[in-house]
Order: structure tokens, then sequence, then C-alpha cells
């Protein structure tokens, strides 16, 4: 297939006329119909529009063919996302995981706070290992694959659409019941050790499994936004010194935030208690990303 047939299927599939199709690329009618009828070819300024307009590859444009490229997904992008998704959620609830899991250790099994802190630890160090790496994963599939076609048919957003509500409500209520089960243990339970670290684990186990759905559903609803993955992977240069400047404050945050743990931990023998900078860490990222986001109001 070649560029005409190419462009008559992208107009075609959108649903627009020649004479709109011209309108959104500031020619002429006759042009439009010129180059479908293969008696003239549109300027490069010209053909890169119809590229970003419509999230088509410039060599599938004009040497390819369109229609296959919607429909089949050559760069198994969808296999990698949802490899990429699954490692970042079990990654970041693994963490809070630990956690719980330390504070469990410390009720139940009596660890002392220097063996459970170290422990803990251990578990984001391979949290951690895991995020480094399957970002570094994530950037290399990007470079490879800069512009993705939208192979997803509306059937297939629909689906997804209906279990993204449950992973969001899902995660929102396991939140919520261990709220609830928090409240109901103060009230009920003796104010006293091991009973109050005993709560507060089991209370952050609940939040990990809830903050692995959230995560986990926000990034397979990304998934499906194929023209955000193409604008991140082409963004203008003050875009691209934003999210530079994000990523490196980020890593700043967690860094101290490491440090201020294992601070605390050798001169305050803080290990069980102090584990309160991550998530302060995290929400530190998170106000970051808001205010550098280069895209704020976009979507």
């Amino acid at each position: 297939m070649a560029f005409p047939e190419n462009l008559q299927f992208i107009r075609a599939r959108v649903g627009l006329t020649q004479e709109q199709l011209a309108e959104q690329l500031e020619v002429s009618r006759q042009s439009v119909s010129k180059w479908e009828g293969g008696q003239s070819f549109p300027e490069m300024e010209t053909l890169l529009h119809i590229c970003n307009l419509y999230d088509v590859n410039l060599d599938v444009l004009l040497r390819g063919s369109v229609e296959e490229s919607q429909v089949a997904d050559t760069a198994q992008y969808d296999a990698f996302m949802n490899r990429f998704s699954r490692q970042i959620s079990f990654a970041v609830g693994g963490i809070l995981a630990g956690v719980g899991g330390m504070l469990l250790l410390q009720a139940w099994g009596g660890f002392p706070d220097g063996l459970s802190g170290a422990l803990f630890l251990f578990v984001v160090s391979i949290c951690v290992v895991v995020i480094v790496a399957s970002g570094m994963q994530q950037q290399n599939f990007c470079k490879r694959h800069p512009v993705i076609a939208d192979f997803y048919t509306q059937e297939e957003k629909e689906v997804f659409h209906q279990k993204f509500v449950w992973y969001i409500a899902g995660g929102v209520g396991a939140i919520l019941f261990g709220a609830v089960l928090l409240i109901l243990s103060c009230t009920y339970l003796p104010e006293r050790e091991p009973y109050e670290t005993l709560v507060v684990g089991c209370f952050m186990l609940i939040v990990a499994g809830a903050v692995t759905a959230l995560v986990y559903g926000g990034m397979q609803d990304d998934k499906y936004k194929i023209w955000k993955y193409n604008r991140d992977n082409n963004p203008t240069p003050e875009a691209r010194r934003r999210l530079n400047l994000i990523g490196a404050a980020c890593g700043v945050v967690m860094l101290l935030a490491t440090a201020v743990y294992v601070g605390l931990g050798l001169t305050k023998e803080l290990w069980g208690s102090a584990w309160w900078v991550f998530p302060v860490g995290g929400l530190l990222c998170g106000v970051v990303h808001v205010i550098l986001d280069p895209y704020k109001g976009e979507e």
C-alpha cells in the first residue's frame, strides 16, 4: 500500500471528507484530492503533521500499510507493557509489604529492631533493583519503538475500562476496610504491645495490596493511551527539560529518604519505627511531578 491508499484509509477511518482533512492540514481540498489520486505529493512538513495528527509512523505512511499497522502489534508493545506494569506495581507494593512484614516479625516473632530493619532493607533493595531494571528496559523499548500505531480496538478498550473501575474501587475499598479494622482494633484490643504493632503491621499489608492494585490499574490504563506513549517519546525541548528535572529530583528525594532511614537506625536504633520516611519520600515525588508536569491540563 502506497501513500495515496494510506491517506485514503486514514481519512476514512476518522470519518473526514477531503475538505475537512484539508482544513486540518491547512491546504486546499484540491491538494488532498491530488495526493489521494497520486498526482502530487505533500511537503515533508505536511507529512510530519499527518503523522502527529493520526499517530502514524512516517515510514509506514510512505512505504508500508497503515491499515495493517493498526491491527498488528508488531513491536510486542502489549506484552512488554503488561510485564512492565506487573514489575513496577509489585515492586512498589513490595516496599509497603516489607513494612508490614517487619512490624509483624517484631510483634509475633520477637525479632530485634536491628534484625527486622535489616530484613526490611533487604526487601527494599530487591524492589528498588526491580524498579531500576524495569525502568531501563522501558527506556530501551522506547528507543527501539519511539512511535506505536494504535492497534487496540474500541471493544478492547471498553472491556479494559470495565476492569479498571474495579482496580480503582477495589484499591480504595481495601484501604477503607483496613482503616475500619484499625479503628475497631484500637477500640477492642488492649492499648499495649505487641497488639499495637501487630495491628499496624496488618494494616500496612492491606495497604500494600491496595497500592499494588491501584498502581497496576493506572499503568494498564496508560497502556491503552498510545497517543500519550508517542507524545512522551517525542517531547518538546521544554518538556524534555522538565521530565529530566522530575527524574533527578525524585532520585535525590528517595536517596535522602534511604539515608535518613539508615541514619536514624544507626544513631537512634529506630529501625522498626523510621519506615515512614519512604512513604513521605514517595509523596514528595508525587508533589514534584504535579508541580513540574509539562503536560498539565492536556489530558
